[in-house]
């Protein structure tokens, strides 16, 4: 849509109130999804999100993590924005013909034109994870595949609603592949709700303001979101070359550890180029992900106005690097047909490589590491012979930053654990203790933030259990003089003879009723000396469960009276005279990496 207004012209009270506006409008439509949605995955852990467009197909409001902000644009391959009509809905989940727009078979998306006054306005979108979409085990995404078609029903853009009319015959096939039909069918009605509650409330926005100044407004948030992102980067690197390496673990089919391999060039002109082209090649495992050249900018983007409360991630973040360089063949850039359903241990890696690039530039003046979050399946049939699918992503820590302790029990960005009272009631499990997992978290004058522990009792006769951890044999490392943070595990009926460790990425493992399994996931890397952490702090984190009285001692200097209720205050400051050195990026792999 062509504007009037330029972004020099729109008030600073209606871009404001603009703003607010379309932020209501994206939390009005995701809290409709997860009101209206089917399956746990959506309505309970909230592994769904919304956004809205401008004409071009331009994010202006609505949340990149984890995927790109170019959620609109791959539909314009097959159906040009002139061919849209009002009551138009389309659909894909094709993960290679959107160049990564999608990441996964199991997320859905959904796109609407909106229409006022006769023309384009702008776009309402919707996606969320679908727990069963077909593939060779119940839930879609097993560490056991090797190819895409094995990960469930591949859907192309499409049209699924011509003028405000349904294609049943799509949602028929698609449905008819599913192994829960109930939940397929509820969650995409859920979505189509929401992206059309969208459309009249984008519809509305332009009735009050006129087209001409909405658009205008997209131009100026688009701009401005654009401008403060390269200042903050030019603020943080310096001109230079700088590089990083991160590691993935392993494929789950012995292939492993895969290197992440990044240089960042600042030039004495203001361009940033972004190369990941030493990346190494794409894997037989499921851990390949697509990633599309704009999601860079809008990963980097979303630490860098991580402290924001006047300023939206939207396309202008896309701006932030001249040139994104991926390489074909690479894991980063894999070709059709290798298997991505478990990308998000590499989505996670490869957030932790960009992270670890701004160290590298700013030595050590950014946030350290992370933990992919874990996830875990049980599949199997209960006492009344109905097969029950339970698949749980599960919180990790985050790496401390150069200002604050990193963040405890995060699950991705902002998606949510099952609650304990949830899975008691809705499957044949117990929740026998939900706990965090003391020094997960690296130590540091900042802590990184910790995992958390789960422990289930089995109540089904059998099931079968898959594992997803990660950044165990590479855990999350620390910044500015902080230190590696703890790892996860796995184990069936720990501290007995029947003691069990399941393989960090793994499908198959058989357990029965009475098994009881623990899950432990590993935390975030620490920042700053840990002899620098005040030792009330560190006397708090071990009454808090964070931090063991030995770590304290150990790792952080600070002794405790006897039953740790007090600093012993003499023994502490002899314990941190004998200050150790701590490297910038406590382990080998990373040291090697700064140049």
């Amino acid at each position: 849509m062509a504007s009037d207004a330029t972004p020099a012209d729109i008030d600073p009270v209606t871009l404001e109130i603009v703003r607010g506006a379309l932020r209501a409008i994206q939390s009005e439509m995701e809290m409709l999804i997860e009101r209206t949605a089917m399956s746990a995955f959506i309505r309970e852990k909230k592994d769904y999100a919304s956004g809205l467009y401008d004409p071009a197909g331009r994010m202006i409001a609505g949340k990149a993590l984890p995927f790109t902000s170019d959620l609109v644009t791959p539909v314009f391959k097959y159906y040009p924005p002139e061919t849209m009509q009002p009551g138009d809905v389309y659909w894909y989940n094709d993960c290679y013909d959107s160049h990564g727009a999608v990441t996964h078979t199991p997320d859905q998306v959904l796109v609407a034109p909106v229409f006022f006054e006769g023309r384009l306005i702008g776009f309402s979108q919707t996606w969320a994870h679908f727990t069963d979409i077909g593939g060779m085990r119940p839930g879609s995404l097993s560490p056991d595949c090797t190819d895409l078609f094995q990960e469930g029903t591949i859907v192309p853009p499409v049209r699924l609603v011509a003028a405000g009319r349904m294609q049943d015959e799509l949602m028929r096939l698609f449905v008819r592949n599913s192994r829960q039909p109930a939940n397929v069918r509820g969650d995409m009605r859920a979505l189509m709700a929401a992206v059309t509650l969208g459309s009249t409330r984008l519809t509305e926005l332009a009735r009050r303001f006129g087209g001409d100044e909405l658009a205008g407004a997209f131009d100026a948030l688009l701009e401005r979101t654009a401008t403060v992102l390269r200042e903050r980067l030019a603020a943080l690197v310096k001109p230079g070359t700088y590089a990083f390496t991160e590691w993935v673990d392993s494929d789950g089919h012995g292939n492993g550890p895969i290197a992440l391999r990044y240089t960042l060039t600042a030039t004495e002109d203001g361009r940033f180029i972004l190369d990941h082209s030493k990346t190494d090649d794409q894997t037989k495992g499921p851990i390949n992900l697509i990633l599309n050249p704009k999601s860079a900018g809008m990963l980097v983007g979303a630490y860098l106005l991580g402290d924001s409360h006047d300023l939206s991630l939207n396309a202008g973040a896309e701006r932030l690097f001249d040139e994104v360089i991926l390489r074909e063949g690479s894991i980063l850039q894999p070709r059709l047909p290798a298997p991505l359903g478990q990308r998000g241990v590499t989505m996670l890696r490869n957030l932790s490589g960009y992270l670890g690039l701004l160290n590298a530039a700013s030595k050590g003046g950014a946030s350290a590491s992370h933990s992919p979050y874990a996830i875990w399946t049980f599949r199997g049939t209960d006492a009344g012979g109905e097969r029950f699918l339970m698949s749980d992503g599960v919180a990790c820590g985050y790496g401390a930053r150069p200002f604050a302790d990193g963040h405890d029990a995060v699950y991705l960005v902002a998606q949510e654990n099952y609650p304990a009272e949830f899975v008691d009631n809705f499957y044949p499990m117990r929740i026998l203790s939900y706990a965090m997992n003391p020094d997960s978290g690296g130590p540091g004058r900042w802590r990184g933030g910790c995992g958390v522990i789960r422990e289930i009792e089995v109540l089904a006769e059998e099931a079968t259990l898959l594992v997803r951890l990660d950044a165990i044999e590479h855990p999350p490392w620390g910044a500015g003089g902080g230190q590696c943070a703890g790892t996860g595990r796995c184990i069936i009926n720990p501290g007995t003879e029947r003691e069990v460790h399941v393989p960090p990425l793994s499908d198959g493992t058989l357990v029965r009723r009475g098994d009881i399994l623990r899950l432990e996931t590993g935390g975030g890397g620490g920042w700053g000396h840990p002899f620098d952490r005040e030792p009330e702090r560190v006397l708090a984190d071990v009454k808090g469960g964070f931090v063991s009285a030995r770590s304290a001692e150990a790792d952080y200097g600070v002794v405790l009276t006897a039953g740790g209720r007090a600093v012993d205050t003499a023994a502490t400051e002899a314990r941190r005279a004998t200050r150790p050195a701590t490297q910038t990026f406590h382990t080998g792999h990373y040291r090697d990496s700064i140049q």
